[in-house]
């Protein structure tokens, strides 16, 4: 148990970076203008225009959010260019990014590729993180370094679902990004991240829990769970994968494993976009576990529900319809809602 207390719940925001670039920083600008702390980004591309030019920009027109992708990866960057860009980008505007990271889906599936090992994603971190910290790291038998790095300053985020991506996250995250809002996934996850992190003699509290997921507010309930039944085809990608490596009937939760057995392929050219004709098979009941859904009212219950299990951050995707009107009811009173809710954390 942590002690009782004010846990503030930071905010971020999920957005593509479809075309117009404009619009993406907009966007970026608007959430920072309503209280958000975060502003991420998809990583594929090939799908979507390149984040890190974009990230420029939206470090350049504002100026308290951090910055960074959900998630970039390690097959399609070279992890010195990754730690060089934000090295670059910190450097120029005060340490304002974040990098989550995980093993890669659509990045290196519309590629045909596969997705990394779980041992390179440590070893991506390691050398991100320590050249991004203006320190010295071996790579490939050289020592490297950074000469023009002096104040560049970068946590690393890793993203999960399986049991051992978990320990990984435990092992050597800063902080780990969980995309799903279902409570009692959430509960268990984060569960196994602090112990693996307690198993390695590392503290479980000075790690960020991160849950993203599709927060749309509203009423209409048929409508809200079209726009985002794409999520729960996007995340059923990641549980084919744990299914196929562990079993249906493991210790991973039933709730997070069942949903999938209607699936039957997946055009990454829709990835992430409303309407995605491969995701019919989710079912109403996984998208509101999934997802955030509903009033003001709605979306504050399931939220502090969250912050009482440790979570530390909440990332809305916003690839619905509603964009503008969820920002501005978020920064109304959601957010507002959560900044002073005391809760006693399990």
């Amino acid at each position: 148990m942590r002690e009782e207390g004010i846990e503030k719940m930071d905010f971020g925001v999920v957005l593509q970076t479809n075309p117009p670039a404009w619009r993406t920083v907009q966007l970026a600008e608007l959430s920072e203008a309503y209280g958000f702390d975060y502003v991420w980004t998809f990583d594929s591309h090939l799908l979507w225009q390149e984040p890190y030019v974009i990230y420029s920009q939206i470090l350049s027109r504002t100026n308290r959010v951090m910055v960074g992708p959900m998630v970039t990866n390690p097959a399609t960057r070279d992890w010195t260019v990754t730690a060089s860009l934000f090295a670059t980008l910190n450097e120029m505007f005060g340490n304002r990014t974040i990098c989550g990271i995980g093993r890669g889906d659509s990045a290196v599936r519309v590629t045909n590729g596969r997705p990394t090992t779980l041992g390179e994603v440590r070893e991506a971190v390691h050398v991100i993180r320590e050249l991004a910290n203006c320190r010295p790291v071996d790579y490939h038998g050289v020592k490297l370094r950074f000469p023009w790095a002096r104040t560049s300053r970068l946590d690393v985020w890793v993203a999960a679902y399986g049991p051992l991506a978990l320990k990984t996250a435990g092992e050597v995250g800063d902080g780990f990004i969980l995309q799903l809002a279902d409570v009692d996934i959430a509960r268990w996850m984060i569960t196994s991240v602090r112990e693996a992190a307690a198993n390695v003699g590392r503290d479980p509290d000075k790690i960020t829990f991160c849950v993203a997921a599709p927060n749309y507010v509203g009423d209409d309930w048929g409508h809200m769970r079209d726009q985002c039944r794409w999520f729960g085809g996007m995340v059923g990608n990641h549980v084919a994968d744990i299914v196929a490596r562990y079993g249906e009937h493991s210790k991973i939760p039933e709730a997070f494993t069942d949903y999938i057995r209607g699936r039957q392929g997946y055009d990454y050219n829709q990835h992430g976009q409303a309407g995605n004709i491969h995701t019919e098979f989710v079912p109403d009941e996984i998208v509101d576990r999934f997802c955030i859904l509903g009033t003001a009212e709605d979306h504050i219950a399931k939220l502090q529900a969250l912050a009482e299990i440790g979570v530390d951050v909440f990332s809305g995707y916003l690839q619905h319809d509603n964009k503008e009107e969820t920002l501005r009811v978020y920064g109304e009173t959601i957010i507002p809602a959560l900044r002073d809710h005391v809760v006693a954390r399990q």
